[in-house]
Formats: structure tokens, sequence, C-alpha cells
């Protein structure tokens, strides 16, 4: 059982991964939630406290570095007394599907903002304290990123998209190699599936078979088991589809 000395932080929460990540590390750690707006993360906060957890929501955007270094400084005057055992980033804006001549210089500065920006911004804030944590954390502490098919595929239409995955996946592989050997563990998750959420609930995905679309809450049990694993064998890069996905 992790210790109520360390908290965790997930930035980039709603009704699907985001709000499975939080209920997860919620069983054994205080979290934080970071989202823009406060209605996607109040509901998530009841939540976790009916079921006797401790969550506080926090307004911030991560594309914004005084955004996020104002968000951490609450942080501190909340929880004083605790470390940061794990951050997850789960940011996924910026995601134009458009055809190539109909995007715009904006839309590939809004990728790039949110998804390596904004991972450049959450990374600078959260690496001092996993350090920090370091020699007494229960488990590695862990910086964890949430990428897609398009970090690793550029497809039709997903140009500007894949062009900030790209960028995100790059600099994980970066801090890896980095804060690895400092006993940071760094992870890039690929998500590569339609993810079942409310959202995609009319998707006919996979022609429509069960479990042809991706679990956040699996997803979240794939995260919990990368924040525990050993250090001498951490996984920089899990992927992660349904059983019937073609790749």
């Amino acid at each position: 059982m992790a210790s109520k000395s360390f908290y965790a932080v997930i930035a980039g929460v709603g009704a699907g991964t985001g709000r499975s990540v939080a209920l997860r590390f919620a069983r054994s750690y205080p979290v934080v939630l970071l989202a823009r707006k406060p209605e996607s993360y109040n509901d998530i906060v009841s939540e976790i406290k009916k079921q006797g957890g401790e969550a506080i929501g926090i307004s911030a955007d991560t594309s914004d570095p005084q955004s996020v270094s104002s968000a951490f400084e609450a942080i501190k005057k909340e929880l004083p007394d605790k470390k940061l055992a794990a951050a997850i980033y789960n940011v996924g804006a910026g995601f134009a599907v458009k055809p190539f001549l109909e995007l715009t210089p904006s839309d590939l500065n809004t990728s790039l903002a949110s998804n390596a920006g904004g991972l450049f911004n959450f990374a600078q804030a959260t690496l001092p304290s996993l350090l920090d944590s370091v020699p007494s954390s229960p488990f590695p502490p862990s910086l964890i990123i949430t990428g897609a098919t398009a970090s690793v595929r550029g497809s039709p239409r997903f140009a500007t998209f894949a062009a900030g995955k790209f960028a995100a996946r790059a600099l994980s592989q970066s801090l890896a190699r980095e804060f690895g050997p400092k006993g940071v563990h760094v992870a890039h998750v690929i998500v590569d599936g339609v993810i079942d959420i409310p959202r995609t609930k009319e998707y006919r995905v996979n022609d429509g078979v069960e479990d042809g679309k991706i679990s956040p809450d699996a997803i979240a049990e794939s995260y919990w088991h990368l924040h525990t694993q050993h250090r001498s064998s951490f996984t920089h890069e899990l992927d992660l589809r349904p059983y019937v996905e073609k790749f």
C-alpha cells in the first residue's frame, strides 16, 4: 500500500482516461486534478471523495507556463507536507481532423503547444519534485505521458495532431534518458484505438465487437503497473490496443 505522505497529479482530466486514472491512483494517494475548466474535474473530485479518497481540482492551462506555475504553487499550499509520487500528462488538445490544405498555422501551433509545449511545462514543474521523492517514494517516482496512434504514425487528415504527438514522444524519450538513471520512471503510452468514453458511445469500432474499444479503466491499470515497476525493469514505451485492432 502506497503512503499517504505522497500524492499524484493528473493533467488533462475528463470523462475518459483522466477520470479512470484519477480514480485508480486515488486508491493509494491523494490526487490533484488539473484541467482548463472546473466542469472537467468537479464531478471526479466529488466521486473520489464519496469513495473515501482525497482529491482537489485546480484550473490550469498546461500550454501556458505561468498557469502551470500558479497551479503548482496552489498544490504546495493545499498539500504542504506531501511529496510527489506520480505525474500523469494526459492532455490531448489540438485534434484538428482536416485535409492538409484546409489546415492553418493556428492548427499546427495549437497541437504543438498543447502536446509538446504542455508536456514541456508540466515536466519542468514536476521533475524537481519527482527527483526529491526518489529516496523515499514507495514506488519509483513516475512521469507517465499519454500518446496516441499519431505519436508513431502520421495519417491523412491528422497532420497537425501527428506533429504534436510526435514531438511529445520525442520529448518523453529525452526525459527518460536523462531522468531514468536518476531514479525517475518516464514512460510514454501509445493508446492505439478508440477509447470507450461517452463521446464515442455511438462509434462503431472494429465491427462493433465486444471490447473493440479500449476500456479507460484498463488504461488506468496499465498506468498503475508502470508506476509500480521495479527500477531494474522500467518500460519506457507501452502500446495499448483492443485485441482485434489492426496494426
